[in-house]
């Protein structure tokens, strides 16, 4: 998640909570992050606690909420037949158009929402993350990332089904949607009265969970890791981003040229991810490419390495069950599968039939965790640095979790010196994405909790763009935690309704799948890939 990409998982492994440094570094500035850090504390304690408490299997400690996600991408995908490897190729022809005609309501195209999500969860998860679960769960902690991921496929599949089925058009034609609309709207169709009231209980908050983290952890944090590297490769305290004011001139740039593009709604954003994603994705795997290749020879052994040591793994805490555990969390923290945030994106797409972006959201989890979360991850184990090494025996010898961003540039830097530069952009295209992204997301929340108009949107937006400036100059810390609390405690709710929901979901598959059989939807071959 570019979140986790902005969050615990960024720099630590859940539920330790991260060692925030403060980005104010004296005056007014430092006494406020400090205050608000101090007398957040005690709130962010408890919540914090809950949703990422540990539960023990043979020895090894875990937080409940990856068993909690993990099973359910278990049980929606025997449930519907692994519809992720199935219709995997269904899902490339709609994402190329080939199953939707233009007229179609809604606001943006399947490869615009696409996009959109993607931008949502690829970031500093999968760059940070993956350096810290190669480390603590070796080499084979990949081989079960990518099986976790394989399996959240299909989480995305019910919950953007959903998204689309009970999206709300608006009198402007824009659209609203995500697990506030299909957990009220939903339950009560289907179960009256009593399933009306649940709803509205989920649907308030997952409104409230998603917006929280909105203002923090999709915003704040990333305006703050911005800043952070490009002060770093240019030179630290020394340079020209370390003067006096400089944090806050960079948030007021960064405000602005989100404000540009946020304003002008999903579609707007649908035409800047679709652009900037493929772009952000091509640069970093182009380097990951490149490390591979210079190591080509190596490439086997590898790969070796991941499918040995998920069974059996050598000086890695918690054995094979260790490896799982790793590989499945750090999965579910990056792809968001189940946590009710992507729908909001995929809802808006342009189509008649909710199981099409049901199934281009498979592609989701595919491209954030199979391919960006492997490539990294395949790129540490090839490059075998001294660095990785020692990060390793530190972990099994005290538990230090090291820190995932070093384990991950210093094997780029194994081939690419210039490697941090690479990373800084990077960095800062991931950030720029998750917040472009995470705006709308909190917009919907913003306003299916205090009603949509005009006025509430501008609202919302100033607030918005008001925390980038803050997050520049201020890092929150204990907010921030708090932010990741609230976002995962969203997929207690959220899978809740998926699981009561499930029929529905299945049954607009078949109402899909039987349209294409019986000629009413054709297939367009002539759209260009």
């Amino acid at each position: 998640m570019s979140s986790i990409s902005a969050g615990p998982l960024a720099t630590s492994s859940p539920p330790d909570s991260a060692t925030h440094i403060l980005a104010a570094e004296g005056g007014t500035l430092a006494s406020i992050e400090e205050w608000i850090n101090n007398n957040f504390e005690p709130i962010k304690d408890v919540l914090y606690d809950f949703t990422f408490g540990e539960i023990t299997v043979f020895g090894t400690s875990f937080p409940w909420i990856v068993a909690w996600l993990i099973i359910a991408a278990s049980v929606f995908s025997v449930y519907f037949g692994f519809i992720q490897f199935r219709g995997f190729k269904l899902a490339l022809d709609i994402v190329r158009g080939k199953y939707t005609k233009k007229d179609e309501p809604g606001e943006i195209t399947h490869f615009q929402a696409l996009s959109s999500a993607v931008s949502g969860t690829v970031g500093l998860g999968n760059i940070a993350g993956v350096g810290i679960a190669v480390s603590i769960g070796g080499a084979g902690a990949t081989f079960w990332m990518i099986l976790a991921g394989l399996l959240g496929m299909c989480t995305k599949f019910v919950e953007c089904t959903l998204g689309v089925k009970y999206r709300e058009t608006h009198a402007d034609g824009t659209v609203s949607g995500g697990p506030m609309h299909y957990l009220r709207k939903g339950l009560a169709e289907r179960f009256g009265g009593r399933g009306a009231v649940l709803g509205k209980i989920l649907a308030v908050l997952t409104a409230i969970t998603i917006l929280f983290f909105a203002l923090s952890g999709g915003n704040m944090f990333q305006a703050n890791q911005t800043f952070a590297q490009l002060k770093d490769v240019t030179g630290g305290s020394d340079g020209f981003l370390g003067s006096d004011g400089a944090a806050l001139i960079f948030g007021i740039l960064l405000a602005t040229l989100v404000g540009v593009v946020i304003i002008g709604g999903i579609k707007s954003i649908g035409k800047v991810t679709s652009r900037l994603v493929p772009s952000m994705a091509i640069v970093y795997i182009a380097a990951c490419l490149i490390v591979i290749l210079v190591n080509i020879t190596d490439v086997p052994a590898a790969v070796g390495d991941i499918v040995s040591g998920a069974f059996t793994p050598n000086g890695v805490v918690g054995g094979a069950i260790g490896a799982l555990i790793v590989g499945f969390q750090r999965a579910a923290f990056s792809n968001e599968a189940g946590l009710g945030s992507a729908p909001i994106a995929h809802s808006a797409v342009k189509t008649r039939n909710p199981a099409t972006e049901g199934l281009v959201s498979v592609l989701e989890p595919f491209i954030d965790t199979v391919i960006v979360c492997t490539m990294t991850a395949l790129t540490i184990v090839i490059a075998k640095t001294q660095f990785w090494q020692d990060a390793k025996t530190a972990y099994v010898d005290s538990g230090e979790t090291p820190n995932g961003v070093t384990v991950t540039s210093q094997s780029f830097e194994t081939v690419l010196p210039w490697f941090p530069y690479v990373l800084t952009l990077a960095v800062a295209l991931f950030a720029l994405s998750t917040l472009i992204t995470w705006s709308y997301y909190g917009q919907k929340a913003w306003t299916s909790l205090f009603g949509k108009s005009k006025t509430s949107e501008r609202i919302y937006q100033i607030i918005f763009l008001a925390f980038v400036v803050a997050g520049s100059v201020l890092t929150v810390g204990t907010v921030i935690d708090f932010a990741d609390a609230m976002l995962f405690l969203t997929a207690l709710f959220n899978i809740i309704g998926l699981y009561l929901l499930m029929p529905v979901v299945k049954r607009e598959l078949k109402s899909f799948r039987d349209k294409i059989k019986s000629g009413e939807i054709e297939k367009n071959d002539k759209v260009k890939s």
